[in-house]
């Protein structure tokens, strides 16, 4: 596997470099974001946030860090909030000392296409930003699913538009998989996009200088891919993907959570692409962060309580068929 090389000409451009971080849901990109906020790379990075879904988590998942951080929710980025991701460029070009870089998370079912025209049909804009590239998380473990999933007459397929538009592919969660296994899902990457370089990253742990810098996007090559690139055109996403955001007052008793969630994800989980949370567990002074992806999934302690904040539970599930009233009221029969 290669991994990036910078770019001469994109050090002598005094704009600033964005990066555009997507992947489809449950690749590890808020993972790869902590660790790039963490990171001592010299770097004032600005993060954006883009989550599907009715109430926000992310913000609550990534690191407090000295980095501004913004977030956009109900909506995609690609399409019903790219007016909110225009303004907040703006406001952030007005305090152009206070970071050397962009870096814009999108949610897992962004179309990368319509993200990266903004950057080239706003002439202020493209006149003070330039996008770097297009860097696209890759789940080894399910992402050959997704490409093969079919969709209806119309309908994009995101993890397919994410891996052909990508300049850089990140290939991720390699541990759960055999060496015969990436072999495969390099070689179905390949046959998509044969130019983007393919790096490795362990639990976000990523080379920056493969990623942040490069020089990367090639517009000639997204005008080949996308003749109609340049024209601000409609998509369709499958409207049979929906989200259902759950918000408990009150303490979760662990172990019938730990039923239920065992439950719900083995029965269930091949329609649950996604699933995160910030729990409040009974007897715990913490928060819990919970993540899976299809029928895999996690918890790990998270900040602390306030000794007089309320304690409420927080739970983000995307995928198809999703029962919001049964999701409900089974999350609430496991309070405490």
């Amino acid at each position: 596997m290669t991994t990036g090389t910078i770019d001469p000409e994109a050090t002598t451009d005094d704009r600033v470099p964005v990066t555009v971080l997507t992947g489809f849901l449950g690749s590890g990109k808020t993972t790869m974001v902590n660790y790039v906020l963490r990171e001592q790379h010299g770097k004032r990075i600005a993060v954006i946030e883009n989550e599907f879904g009715e109430i926000g988590i992310d913000d609550a998942l990534v690191l407090d860090a000295e980095e501004e951080i913004f977030e956009m929710n109900n909506g995609c980025i690609c399409c019903t909030v790219r007016g909110d991701l225009i303004r907040i460029l703006g406001n952030l070009l007005r305090r152009r000392d206070r970071f050397d870089h962009i870096l814009i998370e999108t949610t897992g079912l962004a179309d990368p296409a319509p993200v990266a025209q903004t950057f080239f049909v706003d002439d202020e804009l493209a006149a003070r930003v330039r996008l770097d590239a297009i860097v696209t998380l890759v789940d080894a473990k399910h992402v050959v699913a997704h490409l093969d999933e079919v969709k209806p007459d119309g309908v994009e397929n995101e993890a397919v538009e994410q891996v052909a538009f990508a300049d850089r592919l990140v290939l991720t969660k390699t541990d759960l998989v055999d060496d015969d296994t990436v072999r495969s899902v390099v070689e179905r990457l390949r046959s998509i996009n044969a130019v983007a370089d393919i790096t490795t990253a362990t639990k976000g742990v990523v080379d920056l200088d493969a990623v942040l810098d490069v020089g990367a996007f090639d517009l000639e090559r997204a005008i080949d891919l996308d003749p109609a690139f340049l024209t601000d055109t409609d998509h369709q996403h499958d409207e049979t993907v929906t989200s259902v955001g759950i918000e408990v007052t009150g303490e979760l008793d662990g172990p019938k959570l730990n039923e239920w969630l065992g439950h719900l994800l083995s029965t269930k989980g091949v329609d649950i692409f996604r699933s995160k949370g910030i729990l409040a567990i009974a007897g715990e002074d913490v928060r819990h962060v919970f993540q899976g992806v299809h029928m895999l999934f996690d918890s790990e302690p998270g900040q602390p309580w306030a000794p007089e904040e309320q304690r409420t539970s927080r739970m983000v599930f995307i995928g198809r068929n999703l029962d919001r009233h049964e999701l409900t009221t089974s999350l609430q029969a496991c309070l405490a």
